[in-house]
């Protein structure tokens, strides 16, 4: 452990979180926006399910650790949602067993500390030919499908909003772009770089719409070590320095320009998804 301790926010999840630091993810986004004010910590693994996530959820998140994350983005429902293999293999779980099992690991970090905040990914929208194009050739069959996604989501959603998390509609979101089927995804499944800077977006407008004290966005943390040094480079009057530790420079990025946070359409506390009225 290096020093100072700075807040924890952990990823845990699937393949979308393992992922989330390749070709400018998501994961990616968030440390580069954190640096100085919060340690990002990676705990995605691929092909894990919900009933995996349950049994090293007190290896992963002990309630006796001595410092307690102040923020959990927890991901899982995507490969729970494969359709079931008929040898009985395979990371299909049915969808009431998968509501249980999220129950339980949000149940699990909430008695982490009282600072403990969560927010839960729903499953996101998929390109199912770009599925198979992409692992036909990898895997036995793999059926997942866009209609199953919406399902564990809206039932992701629903319960995050019975035991009052904060939840992100991610089926929804990556299809308010029209062109989501072709640029969200690298193979159908994981997320591009555009896929991924909607994740973001919609986690930033989660954390500035919460009443959390204290907040979590990025602009209300204070970054480490921010007090005026004379080691900072020399100003323009050569007599005094300029002190850049609170400088953004992500503002000159063509990224953080959709990463805008304006109120958002969906969020938290969901009592009805969009994708549950897009079907009715």
């Amino acid at each position: 452990m290096v020093g100072p301790v700075r807040p924890q926010i952990v990823l845990f999840g699937s393949s979308i979180v393992q992922l989330s630091y390749s070709d400018e993810g998501w994961g990616a986004m968030l440390t580069d926006l954190y640096s100085r004010k919060a340690d990002i910590i990676l705990r995605g693994y691929c092909g894990w399910n919900s009933r995996r996530a349950l049994q090293v959820l007190d290896t992963i998140f002990p309630k006796n650790a001595v410092e307690q994350p102040s923020l959990v983005i927890v991901y899982f429902g995507g490969n729970d949602s494969i359709h079931p293999h008929t040898s009985g293999l395979g990371p299909h779980v049915p969808l009431e067993e998968y509501i249980e099992n999220m129950r339980k690991i949000i149940l699990h970090l909430k008695s982490l500390s009282k600072k403990t905040r969560i927010i839960l990914l729903g499953s996101p929208s998929v390109n199912e030919a770009q599925i198979h194009q992409s692992f036909s050739n990898v895997f036995g069959p793999l059926k997942r499908t866009n209609e199953t996604s919406r399902l564990y989501s809206e039932a992701c959603l629903k319960l995050c909003h019975e035991m009052n998390v904060k939840a992100i509609d991610l089926w929804s979101a990556l299809q308010q772009r029209d062109d989501w089927s072709d640029v969200c995804f690298t193979d159908g499944i994981h997320l591009s770089r555009e896929g991924s800077k909607i994740v973001v977006k919609e986690i930033l407008k989660v954390l500035e719409e919460s009443d959390w004290e204290p907040n979590l966005h990025w602009k209300s943390m204070p970054n480490e070590f921010a007090e005026d040094s004379p080691y900072d480079p020399v100003a323009v009057d050569e007599k005094t320095t300029v002190n850049i530790s609170n400088w953004s420079f992500h503002k000159n990025f063509e990224w953080e320009k959709a990463l805008c946070t304006s109120k958002p359409s969906n969020g938290h506390h969901i009592e009805e998804s969009a994708a549950t009225k897009q079907h009715q």
